[in-house]
């Protein structure tokens, strides 16, 4: 286990060799080898993945994710235009929904962020095509994608950036930490762990990635 943490790989039950947090448990692996670091384009994952990386803020994102289905029962999908319209009533039925976190400050986020992803949407053209202009350049990524590297840079100057102008924008909840998180799942950066299983398979899709 030792050399495990250390390297940040693990070798689960299938013999595969994967990003230790993944932690070999089905439905975290299934995120790790399907989901986390595949590059994406539609607005309302974007969106979501946002929103529920602000949610994830303090807890782990294995707690999130299983949530993931009840968030999204709770904000219609995370279609924008629809969160975007929630009043005082849909924040009172959130805040009773035992399916989500039932946080007051998340709640009225998400809410003000649809409304600011709308206006983003009507600046750019789409959400995809802000966000994706932060892709970090490749001189501003590790020489080697290591666990060692990783857990040194909770935040990039990429992630910083993003921030900030997020913020500017009227966001809330898109600290420097979340947005890199934010960043690795969707694929704008590939760090899954040298060695890992899946590592080769999301550059060759970044590659292929058609950027908005």
């Amino acid at each position: 286990m030792d050399q495990a943490l250390a390297s940040g790989l693990s070798r689960g039950t299938d013999g595969q060799v994967r990003c230790i947090w993944q932690m070999d448990l089905p439905d975290y692996r299934h995120y790790h080898d399907v989901e986390w670091g595949r590059p994406v384009w539609d607005d309302t994952r974007l969106f979501e993945k946002l929103c529920l990386e602000g949610f994830q803020s303090g807890l782990s994102w294995l707690t999130i994710l299983r949530k993931r289905e009840g968030f999204r029962a709770a904000f219609a999908g995370f279609d924008i235009d629809r969160v975007a319209e929630f009043g005082e009533d849909d924040i009172a039925r959130c805040l009773a929904d035992a399916g989500i976190v039932r946080h007051r400050g998340k709640i009225v986020s998400t809410i003000n962020n649809a409304r600011r992803a709308q206006a983003l949407r009507a600046e750019f053209g789409s959400l995809a095509r802000y966000l994706w202009q932060f892709e970090p350049k490749e001189a501003e990524r590790p020489a080697s994608v290591t666990y060692e590297a990783l857990i040194a840079n909770p935040k990039t100057e990429a992630s910083i950036r993003l921030s900030k102008d997020l913020k500017k924008r009227g966001w809330t909840f898109v600290g420097p930490t979340t947005v890199y998180a934010f960043m690795q799942a969707m694929g704008m950066v590939n760090d899954h762990v040298e060695g890992c299983c899946c590592r080769a398979e999301v550059e060759t899709e970044r590659a292929a990635f058609l950027r908005p």
